[in-house]
């Protein structure tokens, strides 16, 4: 059976083509929910109109496809509570100048 951390990890591949960053150092990742064969993402994007967010959404589904034991991937986009440059690690922060 998969694992929370295990997903967090393949998702940390998925970048935001805007930004050049990964979605879970962007805090994009809301929540992750490993119940056996399936993983549940909540997640969010930068803003409501964001033009890579269906790009996003299919490389997120792909990663978390490679985790062994993976059978089904649900992805919630919710922009509740909406995105906002604190929710960055703060390597990310630094790297894009988010003091």
């Amino acid at each position: 059976m998969a694992s929370e951390n295990e997903v967090l990890e393949v998702l940390r591949q998925v970048e935001d083509p805007e930004l050049g960053m990964d979605v879970v150092d962007l805090g994009l990742v809301y929540e992750v929910a490993v119940e056996g064969p399936k993983v549940k993402v909540l997640y969010s994007l930068t803003s409501m109109g964001c033009p890579a967010g269906p790009l996003i959404a299919g490389d997120m589904e792909s990663a978390v496809r490679t985790v062994e034991g993976v059978e089904d991937v649900e992805l919630e986009l919710t922009f509740d509570p909406p995105w906002t440059p604190d929710k960055m690690s703060d390597d990310a922060k630094f790297i894009l100048g988010f003091g």
